[in-house]
């Protein structure tokens, strides 16, 4: 099993990735400011595309950047959903729109966690692709129709729905191209 480094913590893409859990509380503080829920969404948005780019280009990916980016990722997504739902602001069938991709991504990690046939293999099968980037994009547009353009939100939670629904099945034929053999441990 991964652990956390601490040596590995503190390198600058992964104090990037953890950004991410202040601005997480920031959140539902302006969330009724238009203006500064921008502005939080921005910067997380930007640490979210700046702490991968940073660790590839200095040779810094690291097991506890692969732990801790998509835990700030989660923990952010949580803050702004719950907080937007709470609001009114989304409506209670935006949940599932949302969380289409990390919805279909669940039991896959459940298998891959429980599973002995990808033991050595989690941390290079944690990487992101084209559609998952796509369904991140799409995602962030559809909370940013929340808080500034709501009736443009009915169509960008479908859009979410569609695009993290295709990053989902995405991840699960990568993951199944990659099963070891029955023989393989």
């Amino acid at each position: 099993m991964s652990t956390l480094s601490a040596r590995e913590l503190v390198l600058p893409p992964n104090l990037m990735s953890l950004a991410r859990l202040p601005l997480a509380v920031l959140f539902p503080f302006v969330a009724t400011r238009p203006a500064l829920a921008l502005g939080v969404l921005c910067c997380a948005g930007l640490t979210d595309v700046l702490d991968g780019w940073l660790a590839r280009r200095s040779g810094q990916v690291t097991r506890t950047g692969a732990i801790v980016d998509p835990i700030a990722d989660k923990v952010f997504v949580l803050a702004v959903v719950g907080t937007l739902l709470h609001s009114g602001v989304l409506p209670l069938w935006g949940i599932p729109a949302l969380l289409a991709r990390e919805l279909l991504e669940l039991p896959l990690a459940l298998w891959i966690a429980v599973s002995r046939r990808f033991r050595g293999a989690r941390l290079s099968t944690a990487s992101a692709n084209i559609p998952g980037k796509l369904a991140t994009a799409v995602q962030f547009a559809a909370v940013l129709s929340a808080i500034a353009l709501p009736a443009a939100l009915p169509a960008m939670l479908t859009a979410a729905a569609l695009a993290g629904a295709a990053a989902g099945v995405s991840y699960w034929a990568r993951q199944l191209r990659r099963v070891p053999g029955p023989g393989a441990a």
